[in-house]
């Protein structure tokens, strides 16, 4: 059984930062692409990162490049989402996932599993 729990969410004014943590168990963490989607109220579940398995690779919502980084440690099984100069726009329940193959990295079908979320509310 994998299992994806995040951490790291929560309040902070606009134009702060905040470090998302997502700890994983379960099958081999190396052997899988990680990302963060999100969610905000009423909206559709957005892409927002992703990273290859060994972390030589990025891809990013055009919103957020330059503003966040994603990066992982697979020593700790862990995979992070630094977010700097954040917006109201950015607030949402932040949701890590492991990929499960080939295929999309933006797509969330194209994920197996995914954490109970982290809730990231920026103010004006």
């Amino acid at each position: 059984q994998v299992q994806l729990v995040e951490s790291g969410g929560g309040l902070v004014q606009a134009g702060g930062s905040l470090r998302l943590s997502c700890a994983a168990s379960g099958r081999t963490f190396s052997n899988y692409a990680m990302a963060w989607f999100r969610q905000a109220p009423g909206k559709e579940r957005e892409f927002v990162a992703a990273i290859s398995r060994s972390g030589g690779d990025t891809y990013y919502l055009d919103s957020v490049k330059g503003r966040f980084t994603i990066s992982r440690d697979n020593a700790k099984r862990t995979v992070f989402l630094q977010m700097n100069s954040l917006k109201p726009e950015d607030t949402a329940i932040y949701y890590c996932a492991q990929k499960g193959g080939l295929g999309s990295y933006i797509r969330s079908d194209y994920y197996d599993y995914w954490g109970q979320g982290t809730q990231v509310t920026v103010s004006s």
